[in-house]
């Protein structure tokens, strides 16, 4: 007897909420990353003319801001194209490389912003602190508007979080950098410029190290952390009609959507109706790839 794969989906798939990037916010981004990109420019002039390392910095954090806007928006669109003949599974996971290029520009920017830091607290600089204050109250308004629209979704799409986290970054940024310009035009401390670029720089290396495990796994094809390989196996097993379970894998396909593929040994051949409605309502796993054998076949197949 020949294997028979069956593909089976919930009834109620059509039903589950699915967390999509609206093209109004796609939008708004694409104007965010604009604004960003020329805020950027006004920053590095003006951390030159000022001698400000924290206001460089901040001005490359917002290019690298501006970059991974551009990429979450290039990476949504493509996310949305239909799947083809080379790409079955679609393009979901275009999504989860923009969120990955994301987090490794986020932790460089934090690496280098560290390295400046640090030189400009050994040898701190003589720097133009109402410059620096003003400058960074016209991109601390900016940093605002751009965390407010890239704080819806972030919570639910990994690559919008590596956006939020980057414009979240800058609004700190802003802040200390006025701090900074603060401190220097009332109490000529010039030291404190390398310090705020210190604090920035931890703040965008943490984050960019607590996201790099989920993003990775997702890469990896790991089963998703919420989900207990053995529970499945044995609640595949708790089905009259199932023998045995083999060949059992688990992975994401993006943030949202868990895949399961299997070899089930049953001589009932409509198993896969319950075994589907199973893990959809006990595991939320909604595309799954079934293969049924019998007993006999499974003998054929050992030999």
């Amino acid at each position: 007897m020949s294997d028979i794969n069956i593909v089976e989906e919930s009834k109620e798939h059509s039903h589950c909420h699915h967390y999509h990037i609206s093209e109004k916010t796609v939008l708004y981004l694409s104007i965010s990353f604009i604004v960003n990109l020329v805020l950027s420019l006004i920053e590095i002039i003006a951390g030159i003319i000022s001698g400000s390392v924290a206001l460089i910095g901040d001005a490359l954090h917002n290019t690298s801001d501006a970059f991974s806007i551009l990429i979450a928006v290039i990476a949504f669109k493509i996310g949305q194209k239909k799947a083809n003949k080379k790409y079955t599974y679609g393009f979901k996971r275009a999504e989860i490389i923009g969120g990955f290029v994301n987090l490794i520009l986020l932790f460089i920017a934090g690496l280098y912003l560290s390295v400046e830091g640090i030189e400009r607290l050994i040898n701190p600089e003589q720097i133009n602190g109402k410059l620096i204050i003003i400058v960074s109250i016209i991109a601390l308004m900016i940093d605002i508007i751009t965390v407010k629209l890239s704080h819806h979704g972030s919570k639910h799409n990994l690559n919008m979080r590596m956006v939020f986290w980057h414009n979240l970054a800058d609004v700190f940024g802003s802040v200390g950098v006025i701090i900074s310009g603060v401190f220097v035009v009332l109490f000529q401390i010039n030291y404190i410029d390398g310090l705020v670029a210190l604090v920035i720089s931890a703040y965008m290396i943490y984050h960019a190290y607590k996201d790099f495990p989920r993003i990775v796994d997702i890469l990896m094809n790991a089963v998703p952390s919420h989900l207990d390989m053995e529970k499945v196996r044995k609640s595949l097993l708790s089905l009259s009609d199932v023998q045995d379970v083999h060949h059992l894998h688990i992975w994401r396909i993006n943030e949202e959507d868990v895949s399961l593929e299997c070899h089930i040994v049953s001589e009932n051949p409509c198993i896969t109706e319950q075994i589907t409605l199973l893990l959809h309502h006990s595991f939320h796993i909604r595309h799954c790839t079934i293969q049924v054998e019998s007993k006999c076949c499974e003998k054929q197949c050992s030999l």
